[in-house]
């Protein structure tokens, strides 16, 4: 029998994020992910859900801000070369942000924080790659500086790591991000 989550003790409000509303945050959907030595399983099928959730929140009018890591020169997160840039189906357009990250937590040591409080909404919904770093990280921060995360899981992916493989890591990711931080709804089609 499942437990109820610390978020459900305490009464959290588990309404999900609401596209007009809210500040999507876009995370490391970068090429590296999706061939070599990062490539993540099933890449492709939360790639095309960020695109469409990417579309609707444009239509909607809700903030976008692109995140991408960088590791440095000759790192799989090179974003000076074409492995470590945005995926052409999310890429942003003119007028929607990049944020340049070197830690997992996409608030730690950039502007992020800022860009989310000027765009006015409380409510975030975090998309991107790995799910159980960079979107459990930057979830988890965005939660404890007060905004209202919302993860759609089919946007997120992950990699088979030691024993554990890619399915049940990505899912238990999502259950501590639903236990302590915010709303997983399982489709982005479900943010009105």
């Amino acid at each position: 029998m499942a437990s109820k989550t610390l978020r459900e003790l305490d009464n959290a409000d588990q309404t999900p994020a609401a596209l007009a509303s809210s500040t999507l945050i876009l995370v490391d959907y970068q090429n590296t992910y999706t061939r070599g030595v990062m490539e993540l399983d099933g890449w492709e099928a939360a790639l095309d859900a960020a695109s469409d959730l990417l579309a609707r929140a444009r239509r909607a009018g809700a903030g976008i801000i692109h995140v991408q890591h960088d590791d440095g020169e000759g790192s799989p997160y090179d974003i000076r070369t074409e492995t470590g840039r945005i995926h052409p189906s999310v890429a942003p357009v003119e007028g929607e942000p990049v944020v340049v990250k070197h830690a997992p937590d996409a608030f730690h040591g950039t502007d992020l924080g800022r860009l989310v409080d000027e765009a006015g909404n409380e409510s975030v919904v975090v998309a991107g790659f790995m799910t159980h770093m960079c979107v459990a990280y930057t979830t988890a921060s965005a939660a404890l500086r007060g905004n209202r995360p919302t993860v759609p899981a089919d946007t997120c992916a992950t990699r088979s790591i030691v024993d554990v493989s890619a399915d049940e890591l990505h899912r238990s990711a999502l259950a501590a991000i639903a236990d302590a931080y915010g709303v997983v709804v399982a489709s982005g089609k479900q943010l009105a």
